[in-house]
């Protein structure tokens, strides 16, 4: 499904009316419409009894659609007008004068002490306060209305966004509602599905409001979740060259796991081949566990990572190869960044670049700048700060568009990962993914991330959509592990050894999967 930034909004709302003549009436009226069906679904109407904060923009016209739908469907609501009402203008106006002319106690809220009492008899609480185009700090009566919300336990439903959330970057604008349910309307917008706006949204309802699908589906929003596709079958009449055959250049005496997840991972993630470039004195040791890797044995350095002396050798085999995986355990040591530099260079396959690989290239963009095949970035969001030269506060507040410019001028594809990773293509497209668990925040999961990457590519999914998928399929192994064992001491081979499972229940269940497992955005 399109995400859409505020602005993309605002202009499909001008061109419903100026194009379609879809008045400004009717889409707040439609707005309000599926606003009041969420509520009617997820909690009824009759004989209960709501409060309804609005402010006094078109957010706050939504809102009082929805009380009048209320009213007239045997709900008993009082309304609270936070700000000036004779600033309400439009659709919203004509609403106000209204709900004014039903018999609704509407009240001018100067102190929030007195909706206190109100608050406490009512069964669920309507907010309509700020609409998503909030760009200030929440403060003064407002903050304070939020704050008691929130105090309140009570059933909260939020009109669009929930009120103190930034739209465009999912931000908590100093404080913000917490709903249980939000019905947004045309397009979900950023902050609905970036964190911590999606933890704040609770379920999320979306309703086109007589958008036509020309509009809801424009090639003009670079912004989409990442939805996931069938797999390819496998060929009865096959062989393990005909899944992918990848080089993995990874590990050094310190970092024995990244190297066993990444190789690994790709086989049980489907892949055909892996070959694990490693330092020699390693490979007994990753073999031990790993039997089914293919190992490249390689010079080492004085401290135990992969030597420079190993370039052509690594060149020549990567020739022979689909795809080639550099920087998982790799270390720091200096001569092995510039191994990896160089080859980066001068790689001709896809390839793909982690941990501390991305170190090393951080240190010059130009050695994949200028790439002709794909080069893929898996960034967690500390390395993402190396890559710009920016702190992680920054990057957390404005990841899609550091995203899309860092994509676009390193002509790469960028996993950002983390909570509801990104995945942006030079393009300035960019990926929502919504699998996954705060339980896979763990050393290796990573590392099972690249060798999941590289396995799609190997099942036959173009590399743009091999990245997607993988991103995705690593996401759904990490649930599975974390239904069967919880959360909490999942570790990387949990992730790992999963993935088998997750491929053959993705194959079995894929149209349930993608209508209910994973879209968490209800369409009304």
């Amino acid at each position: 499904m399109k995400i859409s930034h505020v602005n993309e909004m605002r202009n499909l709302d001008r061109r419903a009316i100026e194009e379609y003549g879809i008045t400004q009436e009717i889409l707040m009226e439609n707005a309000g419409q599926a606003a009041y069906f969420t509520i009617l679904k997820e909690f009824g109407i009759k004989n209960k009894k709501f409060v309804t904060f609005c402010g006094v923009g078109h957010n706050g016209g939504d809102g009082l659609v929805v009380t009048r739908k209320i009213y007239s469907n045997g709900g008993k609501v009082t309304v609270f007008i936070l700000g000036d009402r004779s600033k309400f203008e439009g659709a919203a106006k004509q609403n106000f004068d209204i709900v004014n002319k039903l018999q609704i106690n509407v009240i001018d809220l100067q102190d929030v002490s007195l909706a206190l009492e109100t608050i406490n008899k009512s069964n669920a609480i309507i907010d309509a306060i700020f609409g998503t185009g909030l760009d200030r700090e929440v403060k003064g009566k407002y903050e304070d209305v939020i704050n008691v919300i929130n105090a309140s336990r009570k059933t909260v439903f939020s009109i669009d966004i929930p009120s103190g959330i930034n739209g465009d970057t999912g931000q908590v604008m100093g404080t913000a509602v917490k709903a249980n349910y939000t019905t947004t309307f045309g397009l979900p917008k950023i902050g609905n599905l970036l964190y911590p706006g999606f933890d704040h949204v609770g379920k999320l309802y979306v309703t086109h409001i007589s958008f036509p699908p020309v509009m809801q589906n424009s090639d003009q929003f670079k912004i989409a979740t990442n939805d996931p596709e069938p797999i390819p079958a496998r060929d009865k009449d096959t062989h393990k060259g005909s899944y992918g055959k990848v080089l993995f250049i990874a590990g050094s005496s310190n970092y024995l796991g990244a190297p066993y997840f990444a190789a690994l991972s790709f086989l049980k993630a489907g892949g055909g081949l892996s070959y694990l470039a490693t330092p020699s004195n390693l490979a007994a040791f990753i073999g031990n566990k790993g039997i089914e890797i293919v190992f490249v044995p390689q010079k080492s350095t004085v401290s135990g990572s992969i030597s420079l002396k190993n370039k052509q050798q690594l060149l020549k085999f990567s020739e022979n190869v689909d795809m080639v995986v550099i920087g998982p355990g790799l270390s720091l040591n200096i001569e092995t960044q510039v191994l990896v530099r160089e080859l980066s260079a001068e790689i001709r396959k896809p390839l793909l670049v982690d941990g501390d690989g991305i170190t090393a290239v951080a240190n010059d963009w130009e050695c994949i700048k200028k790439r002709e095949a794909p080069t893929i970035l898996t960034p967690h969001l500390a390395e993402m700060a190396r890559i710009v030269g920016q702190n992680i506060e920054n990057i957390s507040k404005n990841k899609i568009n550091v995203l899309q410019n860092t994509a676009q001028e390193l002509n790469a594809t960028i996993v950002l990962k983390g909570a509801h990773s990104l995945i942006g293509y030079p393009d300035k497209s960019v990926f929502i993914n919504l699998s996954g668990n705060p339980g896979m925040a763990t050393a290796g999961s990573g590392d099972v991330l690249t060798g999941t990457i590289a396995a799609m590519f190997g099942l036959g999914f173009s590399i743009d959509d091999a990245v997607r998928m993988g991103v995705f399929l690593h996401g759904f192994a990490g649930d599975l592990a974390a239904k069967d064992k919880g959360e909490d001491g999942l570790i990387a081979s949990d992730i790992m050894n999963q993935l088998p499972v997750s491929l053959k229940t993705y194959r079995e269940e894929f149209n349930s999967i993608i209508e209910n497992y994973y879209h968490s955005i209800y369409i009304i």
